[in-house]
């Protein structure tokens, strides 16, 4: 479906309007229909039918190379669209009561009702309530996702499910300017703007169209000014076509296009292609340490007795947990089950104490036992109130977890002090190998946290990082980027938070989770559908590989142009300069024969490098050094190589076959 459609299109992008936004690809064209008129004033001419026939082809296989790249987008497009209907919507009246509408005619501001089992009509703002909201049709991931008021998990997507309860929510986008639009708009490929490297490369794609068309028409004149036969239009044109930068002429759409590709590939929606760009070129990121870098919920990582044994404090704590319905709750209860198999059951005529803002403690009462933990200062106090003092032990014990970023919290049992539970917030595995990784790249990681110093600097060390900030402000955030930006620098950094949202507006690459709020997704250049702060590691590696393949292409193209120099010029001037036909020392059957071979040629390599745009160069950690040597010794040697080979080889079976 995807080739049929994308040769389709390879016919509808032959109109000179489209061709002109590709000056290397609009040359070729009018060449092609300057051969066509010359072959139609003279049909019995096969040699320049065949060159206008392949002039043809190479500028229907460079339409053929961006096609299939914008074929893939249009592919998700279509499965976008599905998810984007006109369902009914219940819109709030100013009464209060509510009314039946269709989506399409939803408005910025109005206020609507979804309850479980109904669609969501429209990108909104979720008012009141919380819901299980299943996001597939958008994200790809079966298991549904809690959306809930406040806070940075309040923002929904048109075209998304309720499938339990209900939501209240205020629209945020007028109909058909959604987000959804505006991914489908993107994918598709129909709003996407050259990149400012990419309109650098064009420009200097089209100084060399401009040379190359000013010396190949200045040497008609000049072979009949020297009294020889002179060279034939269609010579060169073919000559012409030969010489500018055709192959990465032909593949600069399909190269910027598969880039961004890639990220839709990884539910990643790039808002501008020029943020993909920059996030090849990016040397520092900025990274939340809650949910990115650690897991975010703290978990019990060791008890700590005093008076009593471990195992005891396990029972103890695991007992005062039983009806914390936290994570940090369910984790004392898996720590205990897991050092010392402790296991308690809930006592039917036990009196569970629930913790409180005011008390910060939480526990049980059960045959006269009183068991407590809690905050620190708060159990200190509690057992203070039975005469009793916490012990020095427990106290180094607070001390030295508080050192190490952890939090600890007291265990007491009838008003004594008996041990500390150490709660830790984990560092995701793997998370060191990925900072080493981006420390390869050049990337200098910087952890943002609202934590003290104190913790901050534990989990730093941990994580990794190469530095960090600590009791961050939305405002220091800003400041931060623009000190690095200031520089020199360009800054990456992810964010879901509505007071990340002016952070991520100044950075170069900014990354906003889908499930964050509206705003850090309106600030945002790049949205993650999956909301996986980690991914911005992959970001980084497909700018880079987008700047790479470009980059290795732009060296194998020239280097082609160079080689096909030699192979032609020879050849094709060996009847009004015979002492040319010297340097023919490839050998090629005649005039007609090289010229003929190098058009094929200069068609056919498009073709073969489709693949190689279309996935990309690999990319490999190294220096710029590292990385000019090679291309030059892969792709410069390569493109030297290539044409001589292929032309030869060409000659021969156009030889044996009687074209020319």
């Amino acid at each position: 479906m995807i080739y049929q459609r994308a040769l389709r299109d390879s016919f509808l992008k032959l109109d000179p309007r489209k061709m002109a936004a590709n000056p290397v690809m609009f040359v070729v064209e009018a060449g092609s229909l300057l051969t066509t008129i010359l072959w139609l004033r003279q049909p019995a001419d096969r040699f320049v039918l065949q060159i206008s026939l392949w002039l043809w082809f190479t500028v229907l296989f460079a339409n053929f190379a961006e096609a299939i790249a914008e074929g893939r987008g249009k592919a998700q497009a279509d499965a976008l669209r599905k998810t984007r209907q006109d369902v009914a919507a219940h819109r709030r009246r100013p009464d209060g009561s509510y009314e039946q509408v269709p989506s399409s005619g939803l408005r910025k501001g109005d206020v609507v009702r979804v309850e479980a089992g109904q669609a969501i009509p429209a990108d909104g703002e979720i008012l009141e309530g919380a819901a299980s909201v299943d996001e597939s049709a958008i994200t790809g991931e079966s298991a549904p996702v809690i959306r809930e008021s406040g806070g940075d998990r309040s923002a929904v997507t048109g075209g998304t499910t309720v499938l339990s309860d209900w939501l209240v929510i205020r629209v945020e986008a007028d109909s058909g300017s959604g987000f959804l639009d505006r991914m489908i708009a993107m994918v598709e490929g129909a709003n996407r703007q050259k990149t400012p490297n990419e309109l650098a490369l064009n420009i200097l794609l089209a100084g060399f169209t401009i040379l190359f068309l000013l010396v190949c028409g200045s040497l008609y004149p000049q072979a009949l000014f020297e009294g020889g036969e002179g060279i034939s239009i269609a010579v060169l044109v073919a000559l012409l076509v030969c010489l500018i930068p055709t192959t990465i002429g032909g593949l600069l759409s399909a190269i910027g296009i598969a880039g961004m590709d890639r990220l839709v590939q990884r539910n990643v929606m790039a808002m501008s292609g020029r943020a993909v760009e920059a996030a090849g070129d990016c040397d520092v990121l900025l990274l939340d340490k809650t949910g990115t870098i650690t897991h975010g919920n703290r978990q019990a990582v060791e008890f700590v007795s005093d008076g009593l044994t471990v195992a005891e404090v396990a029972r103890l704590a695991a007992l005062a947990s039983l009806a914390d319905e936290t994570p940090e709750g369910k984790s004392i209860l898996t720590l205990a089950w897991e050092k010392f198999q402790v296991r308690v059951e809930a006592p039917e005529d036990a009196e569970f104490v629930p913790f409180s803002a005011h008390t910060r403690m939480s526990g049980v009462n059960w045959e006269g036992q009183q068991v407590r933990k809690g905050a620190t200062d708060s159990v200190s106090k509690y057992v203070a109130e039975f005469g009793h003092q916490v012990s020095d032990r427990l106290r180094g014990a607070v001390d030295d977890i508080a050192r190490q970023g952890g939090t600890p919290l007291l265990l007491a049992s009838n008003g004594q002090a008996l041990g500390v539970i150490y709660l830790k917030d984990v560092v995701k595995v793997g998370i060191r190998e990925r900072f080493t990784r981006l420390r390869n790249m050049g990337i200098k990681t910087i952890m943002v946290t609202g934590d003290n110093p104190v913790t901050a600097a534990a989990i730093a060390a941990e994580a990794g990082v190469d530095d960090f900030l600590a009791q961050a402000t939305p405002e220091q955030k800003l400041e931060l980027i623009r000190n690095y930006q200031s520089g020199g620098r360009l800054v990456a950094m992810t964010g879901d938070g509505t007071n990340d949202a002016p952070a991520l507006a100044q950075a170069d690459v900014a990354v906003a989770m889908n499930s964050g709020t509206q705003a850090a997704r309106e600030a945002a250049n790049l949205i993650d559908l999956d909301s996986n702060p980690t991914k911005l590691i992959e970001i980084v590696e497909i700018g880079k590989q987008l700047l790479i393949t470009r980059g290795a292409l732009s060296t194998f193209s020239i280097a082609n142009d160079v080689a096909k120099y030699f192979a032609i010029l020879p050849a094709a001037f060996a009847v009004s300069h015979p002492e040319l036909a010297k340097l023919n020392f490839m050998a090629l059957a005649n005039p007609q024969s090289a010229i003929l071979s190098a058009v094929i040629f200069n068609a056919l390599i498009i073709v073969a490098l489709i693949p190689l745009a279309l996935k990309g160069v690999g990319y490999r950690a190294v220096g710029a050094a590292t990385l000019l040597r090679d291309h030059l010794l892969i792709y410069g040697v390569g493109g030297l190589i290539c044409p001589f080979i292929g032309i030869k080889l060409i000659d021969l079976c156009i030889t044996a076959i009687g074209l020319a």
